[in-house]
Order: structure tokens, then sequence, then C-alpha cells
């Protein structure tokens, strides 16, 4: 007599994660993931691009292109623009094939550049198995595919994860790439601030820095557009509280729960919805003081992580110092991990922008993915939480836009708690950063203040 035993299958999620364990642990797995992803893109997109159609903010884009192209009115040159000048650069190139060919180019373009960035995250190709960074980053990157290739930051975020990855390496080169991409889009001058505080390599940086800012101005000044080189901060700081900001999140509110006075409009000139209700007067006309304000601490704050307080020498310590001229005294200062303090400072001040902006766009997420792909890639343990609280609010993020942005103008209560919830994370991921960074510059300071006495060793002529 024979029996015969048949072995039940495992449970999905079981069965799930041994397939993303055999991946991961696959030496070209993020190669096929890579491709993957852009492939998709690609293909939902096909149908667009067969047709010479453009999505997302590409319209606009290519508009501006044609025009410069066509017609000689180039943006800041011409008129004035909502992006730093350099943003000319990615929003007129793809046009250079046809208007037909524009989405097709912008795409191959972005391609490249991630193709690069995870070249970078994974050292040079050398570490392709089990890289959780490289994957987070892949995997928010798709999560966040409706901003990250259809908006200039798709341009903006590659270039910052490649000049981070090479500032220990290659400063002269992370400086050129972190003031292009400031001039594409002027967030990365968070991350230029923490580099220029933080880093040993500050000098070279900001050399190279000077170096495209001053190829950029006089290209400026040579088509004649002076008058509206700033005109990107001047449009930007008149502008109102836009729906999804974080500090606009008590009028949305507001206009939920039917407040007097506040409410949701189109503001047509610049295609963006904006919140008003009671109150709102005061966000407007002095948030970006606030900003300002909150940046400038929190680059003191950093400094003082890096450098420790300034200490001066006064009379009585002049005087100390001559009653124990036979003693050396040792300052027990220990300055840790440089490259750590710049990424978290770049990423509290990022987050700063972000929160205490009356701007927002689904697109700010991809100022912060960047910097949290880096940190966890060089200090895993430490950028754990930066990367899932990341993670969470880019998936809420892609939620509010595209897929309930229009519930959320119609005042749909799920979609402005869920608008809520990504702001509470945002607001949340800000103030983690914040406590670690103000910690680190109390240990710095009280590491300051330890000295070791050691006694002086003296020798006598005989």
């Amino acid at each position: 007599m024979t029996t015969s035993s048949a072995v039940a299958p495992a449970p999905l999620p079981v069965r799930l994660r041994r397939t993303w364990a055999r991946v991961q642990a696959h030496p070209r797995g993020l190669l096929y993931g890579f491709a993957s992803v852009h492939a998709a893109v690609f293909l939902a997109l096909t149908p667009l691009m067969i047709g010479g159609g453009v999505s997302g903010d590409l319209p606009l884009y290519r508009l501006w292109a044609t025009q410069a192209l066509s017609e000689g009115v180039w943006p800041v040159l011409d008129f004035s623009w909502v992006y730093p000048a350099g943003a000319v650069v990615p929003v007129v190139l793809p046009n250079v094939f046809g208007e037909q060919h524009y989405q097709f180019v912008w795409l191959a373009l972005l391609t490249a550049l991630n193709a690069v960035a995870l070249w970078l995250l994974t050292d040079r190709g050398r570490r392709t198995v089990d890289n959780r960074a490289a994957w987070w980053w892949l995997l928010v990157t798709l999560v966040l595919s409706p901003v990250a290739f259809l908006r200039l930051e798709g341009f903006s975020a590659p270039l910052v994860v490649a000049a981070l990855m090479l500032l220990s390496t290659r400063p002269r080169v992370a400086g050129l790439l972190l003031a292009t991409a400031t001039w594409i889009k002027v967030w990365p001058a968070a991350v230029v601030v923490a580099v220029a505080v933080g880093s040993r390599h500050r000098v070279v940086v900001l050399r190279a820095g000077v170096l495209v800012t001053m190829v950029v101005v006089s290209c400026v000044l040579l088509g004649r557009g002076a008058d509206d080189i700033t005109s990107f901060v001047s449009m930007q700081s008149g502008r109102a509280l836009q729906l999804e900001a974080t500090l606009a999140t008590p009028w949305v509110w507001m206009a939920m729960l039917r407040v007097p006075g506040a409410s949701i409009y189109q503001n047509v000139a610049l295609a963006t919805r904006e919140v008003m209700g009671p109150g709102d007067t005061w966000m407007i006309n002095d948030s970006t003081q606030v900003m300002l304000a909150v940046l400038a601490v929190l680059a003191g704050v950093l400094a003082v992580a890096t450098f420790g307080l300034p200490r001066w020498v006064g009379p009585r310590r002049r005087a100390s110092a001559r009653s124990t001229a036979g003693v050396l005294v040792a300052r027990g200062r220990d300055r840790g991990d440089e490259f750590g303090t710049v990424l978290l400072g770049a990423l509290t001040l990022t987050l700063a922008f972000v929160v205490f902006n009356k701007v927002g766009s689904p697109q700010y997420l991809l100022w912060i993915v960047p910097i949290v792909a880096v940190g966890y890639a060089s200090r895993p343990e430490a950028f754990r939480t930066p990367a899932v609280l990341t993670a969470w609010a880019s998936g809420l993020t892609t939620l509010v836009f595209p897929l309930l942005y229009r519930p959320l103008i119609e005042l749909n209560p799920v979609a402005v708690m869920v608008l809520g919830a990504r702001n509470a994370l945002l607001v949340a991921l800000f103030c983690w950063c914040t406590v670690r960074l103000v910690r680190q510059a109390v240990e710095t300071v009280r590491g300051d203040a330890a000295e070791v006495r050691v006694p002086a060793v003296g020798t006598r002529a005989s």
C-alpha cells in the first residue's frame, strides 16, 4: 500500500517575498528593473507619441520651445519666466528634432540621466546585488512617474544624485552638476548650502558653481535678458497659497468645511489651483520671509554640528593659560561623519524649502528623493526612517495627483484627508531631521567642551 502526500503551496505573500529576494540577488536584477520601469513609461506614452502629442507639463514646455526656435521669442531673454535661465536648455533641446518627437526625445534624455544616477548609486555598477538604496530610488521613481518623467524635476533629480555620489571623489564635477541643477530648478541651492557649510570640499564645489553661474549669466546678458534673469524669484514670491502646499492645509480644510470666505480657485496665468480663506493674507505676504529665516537658522545649526561653537580667548582665559604654562591642553573634538552630516543638513534644508513654501506641487517630492537615495546608499541605518517616510509620502502624492486631483478640487473629504496625511508625513520627516541635526550639534559642542589636560614634557640642556 502506498501513500502520497501533497505539499501545500506557500501563501502568496511568502511567494512574492521569495521572488523579490531572488530578483534583488540576481546580478542583473537592477538592470532588468531599470529597463522595465522606463520601458513601461515609454509604452504607456507610445499612443500619445505616435500622434505627436505630449503630456504633463510638456505641452507648455513645447510651446516655449517652438516660440524660441521658430519665432525667436526666448524665455528670460524676451519675457519673464517662472524658471531659472538654465531651464531653457532641457525645455528647448527636445524640440530640435521637431515638435512631433518632443515627448520621445524628452524621455530619452531623462532615461540617460537616470541611467547615470543608477550607475553611480551602484558604485559604478559594482554593487548590483541586494542594493536596497538603488531599488528604493528606482521604485520611488516609478511611483512618482506622473511627475518624474513629465516635469523639469526629472532633470534636476538625477543630477543631484550624481553630484552627491561624486562629492567625495570628484568635488569639481559635483560642483558643476549642482550648479547646473540649481539653474534648472532652484531647490538644489539647499544642497549647495549644506555642502558649503559642512564639506571640506566647499571651495572646489563653490568655484565650479561660480563658473557655471558665470556662463549662464553671460549667455543671458549677451541675449539682452538682464532684466528678467531673476524673474523666477519675483514670480514665485508674488503667488498665493497653492492647493497642495503644506502651509495651505488649514485653508483647504476650511474650504471643505464650508467656512465663509474659504474656497479653491484657478490661477489662469500660472495654470494652478490656489486656496484662499480667513487669515491667509499674512501667510501669503510673509511666508517667504519665515522660510528664509528657518533656512538661516538651520544653516547655523549645521555649522555648529560641523565646527562647534566659536571660541574667543579673553583676558581671564589668557591669564589662566599663563598660570598653566606647563600643561598642554588638547581639545577633544571629533568631527565624526562629515558626509553624513552634509546629507542630513541637505535633507533638512530641502525639507524646509518644501514645508514652509506657500507653493506646493507633486514634483516637490523629487526634491527630497535624491538626497534620501544617496543617504540610504551610503548610510543605510541613519537614513532608514527618511526612506520609509519618503516612500509613503511619494505614494500618497501620486494618489493626490493625478488619481484624486479632480475630487480634491471638488473638496472630496477622502481626497482632502489623503493630502493632509501626505503633508503630515512631510512635517514629521522635517521634524525628525531637525531633531537629528540639533542633537548632532549638541554632541559637537559637548565634544568641544571636553578638554584633556596632558602634562607637558620639558627638556633642559645640561
